[in-house]
């Protein structure tokens, strides 16, 4: 069953007010913020929020993701409780992951992200551009 995401609109807020606490090793906005660390993991949910997928589905999705890549990150994933992994008992051996309900309420906080993306797609397309030409040119010129 497919999950329906509602359109994404982008008001302006306040400043955000963190407190020391909040950046404590256990706190719950440093943990989500090392969930969401990994390049892959936004993209991962957001496939994972339209059902049940398999590996080889996901892999074919997400231009630039390694077999080993993939799973890894549904390893860590699985470890923090967003991603279920399920084996069918067949010959071959099927596997299919999906979000559990904390992973479903991953949704939400990256469909606004997507939408920042969006709104700002000139700016960070433009940033990237600038970045990945200077990797070049410090590879270019390394020893």
């Amino acid at each position: 069953m497919a999950t329906r995401h509602p359109e994404v609109t982008m008001e302006k807020t306040s400043p955000l007010t963190i407190s020391r606490d909040d950046y404590d090793l256990k706190c719950a906005t440093r943990q989500t913020f090392e969930i969401l660390s990994d390049k892959w993991v936004p993209g991962l949910i957001y496939l994972l929020s339209r059902g049940p997928q398999r590996p080889g589905e996901l892999l074919r999705r997400l231009e630039g993701l390694s077999k080993k890549m993939l799973t890894q990150t549904l390893r860590n994933l699985e470890q923090w409780g967003i991603v279920n992994r399920q084996v069918f008992d067949v010959i071959p051996p099927h596997v299919e992951y999906s979000l559990t309900p904390l992973g479903q309420a991953f949704v939400e906080p990256i469909a606004l992200l997507h939408g920042w993306a969006q709104s700002h797609k000139t700016q960070v397309g433009a940033v990237y551009t600038q970045q990945q030409s200077a990797r070049r040119a410090k590879a270019k010129h390394a020893p």
